[in-house]
């Protein structure tokens, strides 16, 4: 069953660019190397630029765990991690039904 995951991420004024740059590199390692990853989508708030939200899809729990085991996982979370404002925020949701 999949699984998705909606990871929003606060950055500090003035990291926008930064941090947009190193999530479409993460999004080009996910497409090229997580074939269980069904999604995975950066999204800014419209009325927060400093407001990043993910949304992804795993084909399974499996997926999702080597999702968070990768090299370019760990090398993306070190290029962000003085971008941002604080702890994201995770949520991994169960699929209950779908049109």
């Amino acid at each position: 069953m999949p699984i998705t995951v909606i990871a929003k991420l606060k950055v500090k004024p003035g990291s926008e660019a930064t941090f947009e740059a190193a999530g479409k590199e993460m999004i080009a390692m996910v497409k090229t190397s997580e074939p269980g990853t069904l999604a995975y989508v950066l999204h800014k708030n419209t009325k927060d630029p400093t407001e990043f939200t993910y949304y992804e899809v795993y084909q399974d729990q499996a997926a999702l765990d080597s999702h968070g085991k990768t090299d370019h996982m760990k090398a993306f979370g070190g290029k962000i991690g003085g971008l941002l404002a604080g702890r994201p925020e995770i949520a991994v949701l169960e699929e209950v039904a779908r049109k």
